[in-house]
């Protein structure tokens, strides 16, 4: 049965007790359509729920917020169940059915998470010049300290892209430290291995579920990835919101300005990571 992520936009904001009730309303008419509400995410100043069901169409879904509260969906997005687990995880729900921040005594979770991509510099020259096993080694060995730092930091692989990884944070911080600590590692390896130079850079942006494409984080995981092909050798660039959402946590950024990315219509404002005493120059 197709899972759908559905998005209500409440102005204004909306009240935890409220969505509550109403997703109460929800699953006590479900059965009727063949519909299953497993649970939702709710950011209560921001006016946002989000509803994860199984249904038999999209249809079913809406029809039960018709008929059981009138608060029809504003988007209605069919999604891959691992691509749901990929970035928000196998969250806990509490008795009312809110996903809660994992970890947290019963703090409910707002579905924000912050995307993280890495790129290997010039894999297809590594293998060139390098032959294959010598490449693969340094594969192995990117792969290895992403895979150590996302475990440390809580962080999900969602993919492997062949020449880099995609992951999924629920803390902006948490991304961010990962970041720092995935060039800090490799910065560490190519000290004592001269010959052979890994050098990787790193995009992460900031962003709900659902936006304006109809994809799950569509318009996050688009802009984490350009921002990583746009950053430089062992930089690490993030989206303007990500910075925002860690001012206070004692990280060192650098203001970019506004890039151009291929696939906005609009320049972006980007903010560049310090992370080795300076920053690294944008691309």
């Amino acid at each position: 049965m197709p899972l759908y992520m559905d998005i209500h936009e409440v102005p204004g904001g909306v009240s935890a007790e409220d969505v509550a009730k109403a997703h109460a309303e929800d699953v006590k008419i479900e059965d009727k359509y063949g519909v299953h509400y497993h649970k939702y995410w709710v950011n209560e100043k921001a006016g946002k729920i989000f509803c994860l069901c199984h249904a038999p169409n999209a249809e079913a879904a809406i029809q039960v917020h018709r008929q059981a509260h009138g608060m029809v969906a504003d988007k209605l997005i069919e999604i891959q169940p691992e691509l749901a687990e990929g970035f928000l995880g196998g969250v806990e729900v509490n008795e009312a059915g809110a996903a809660l921040v994992p970890g947290a005594a019963n703090e409910r979770d707002p579905g924000i998470r912050t995307v993280l991509f890495t790129d290997i510099v010039d894999s297809t020259t590594l293998t060139q010049t390098l032959g294959d096993e010598a490449a693969m080694a340094l594969l192995d060995l990117h792969n290895a300290v992403v895979r150590n730092a996302l475990t440390g930091l809580g962080g999900r692989e969602v993919k492997h892209t062949g020449d880099g990884i995609m992951a999924s944070f629920l803390s902006a911080a948490a991304a961010v430290k990962c970041a720092t600590q995935i060039q800090r590692d490799l910065a560490r390896h190519e000290k004592n291995q001269r010959d052979h130079k890994l050098k990787v850079r790193i995009g992460a942006a900031a962003g709900e579920p659902v936006e304006q494409h109809r994809d799950l984080f569509g318009c996050t995981v688009q802009l984490a990835a350009r921002l990583c092909t746009h950053a430089a050798p062992e930089q690490i660039l993030v989206s303007n919101a990500l910075a925002e959402l860690c001012l206070g946590k004692g990280f060192s950024f650098q203001d970019v300005g506004e890039v151009a990315l291929k696939g906005f219509d609009r320049p972006v404002r980007a903010h560049a990571v310090v992370w080795s005493g300076t920053a690294v120059p944008a691309a």
